[in-house]
């Protein structure tokens, strides 16, 4: 299986692009990250490659198939603020069961506690809540994972622990992932391939 960006041009302003001309390809069970400082475009990109954008001209696929696909999709976006990708008004047990029903056993791996479920976003901190958000997309239909930025936000000891975790499923399972960073030293330690931002064209 194949995800893949070809020659993307997107831009928020018009006479402005914030991509131009990217292209990108990531095979299921590769580890890629993505390094460049803030304001580069790395995370409309993301927003790309997981369907919930569509480029000016070029194209994201899976497969050979255009993005967004119908119905649930196999390429997953986690964000840096994960209270961002969470409707404030649902319950946990809520929202995740939207996506799918993870057993007892997966959300315990995940260091997720069964209490959470029944409680509102706030209620948890950030970590607490992207361990969520993780739990979220890594549904079975799941072949891709865009982490962006993810542990930013983090105290050293959760970015640690969050990273173990995502990569340790990551790899039980043959998943794709693409680690969107503006650390050089985060990308090589997590990823077999970094790539720049400004090579991608």
């Amino acid at each position: 299986m194949l995800l893949e960006a070809k020659n993307l041009v997107f831009g928020y302003e018009r006479g402005k692009n914030t991509l131009d001309g990217v292209s990108l390809a990531i095979e299921a069970g590769e580890r890629v990250a993505l390094v460049g400082p803030s304001g580069c475009g790395k995370s409309t990109l993301a927003r790309i490659l997981a369907g919930q954008l569509r480029p000016a001209s070029g194209a994201a696929t899976l497969d050979g198939k255009p993005l967004p696909l119908r119905g649930f999709c196999p390429v997953q976006l986690i964000y840096q603020h994960p209270e961002k990708a969470i409707n404030p008004r649902w319950k946990l047990g809520k929202t995740l069961t939207e996506a799918w029903s993870p057993g007892d056993e997966f959300l315990s791996e995940l260091g997720i506690e069964k209490a959470w479920l029944g409680r509102y976003p706030a209620e948890l901190s950030g970590g607490e809540l992207q361990r969520f958000c993780i739990a979220r997309a890594l549904a079975p239909q799941t072949r891709f994972i865009i982490a962006d930025e993810i542990s930013t936000m983090l105290d050293v000891i959760t970015q640690a622990q969050i990273w173990e975790l995502l990569l340790r499923v990551a790899d039980e399972r043959g998943l794709g992932l693409l680690a969107i960073t503006h650390s050089r030293a985060l990308a090589e330690r997590v990823c077999a391939r970094v790539a720049e931002f400004g090579d991608l064209r």
